[in-house]
């Protein structure tokens, strides 16, 4: 009975000590001793500006060292639209620091949102860098799908020296793409596709060739060639093309 006692005795004593402790650390009490009262914010500033940190921030500071919630700054900082991750730590005795790290644009979805190169879709009001971004269109079901076409066909034409900047996939399964010129290409459904890529690139310097100033839009969906429509100044023309065009 006496050892029990004791050991009762014991837990109080712990617990007394223990109890103001924790509950500095974890913000129960004192909780406005020690204000943060400074931020110092790491980043490179290309889309996030400072002030809109600081704003995002201010609310939850002015608060105890030990009372600041981590996770609720990091949180109201990543859900600004062009930042990526967010690290943020306390330093003593009344600063708070932050690391952010903001989202690479890899290309425009839909004339809407924009392409992280992690292959996140995100909501953010595109500057004018952005709009020299590849264009790709698509059902966002099938995002996965048109990027990895996308890098396909930008391989395929890299030896070519024609650039790819948009490509598009429509409900019904076509597929068309745009250079950097403005021209677009015609493939048609997806199984055919690369067959009939193909056929275009092996012909393609031959058509470089005899017409240096490009051509306006190429279809190539017909079963033993393809059509290719030059610049106005100059008369359509097909290339080994006698039956109509399928999708």
């Amino acid at each position: 009975m006496r050892g029990a006692i004791r050991l009762v005795a014991w837990c109080l004593a712990i617990a007394l000590v223990a109890l103001p402790i924790v509950g500095v650390l974890r913000g129960w009490f004192a909780a406005n001793r020690w204000p943060v009262t400074q931020l110092t914010v790491q980043a490179e500033f290309k889309h996030v500006s400072a002030d809109e940190v600081r704003a995002a921030v201010l609310p939850r500071l002015g608060k105890g060292f030990f009372a600041l919630d981590l996770d609720g700054v990091q949180k109201a900082v990543a859900a600004m639209p062009w930042v990526e991750s967010v690290e943020a730590r306390k330093r003593w005795p009344d600063t708070l620091v932050l690391r952010i790290y903001e989202r690479q644009a890899f290309a425009r979805w839909n004339d809407k949102q924009l392409i992280s190169r992690q292959g996140m879709v995100f909501d953010a009001p595109p500057s004018e860098a952005d709009m020299a971004l590849p264009s790709l269109h698509g059902p966002d079901a099938r995002l996965a799908e048109v990027v990895s076409f996308y890098a396909e066909t930008t391989k395929a034409f890299g030896g070519m020296h024609l650039r790819i900047t948009g490509v598009a996939l429509t409900e019904r399964g076509s597929w068309s793409l745009t250079t950097e010129s403005g021209a677009q290409i015609v493939l048609g459904d997806r199984d055919q596709a690369g067959r009939r890529l193909r056929r275009f690139l092996d012909v393609f310097p031959q058509i470089k060739a005899t017409h240096p100033e490009g051509f306006e839009y190429a279809d190539l969906r017909y079963t033993n060639g393809f059509a290719v429509r030059w610049p106005t100044t100059q008369a359509p023309a097909n290339v080994n093309s006698k039956s109509t065009p399928n999708t």
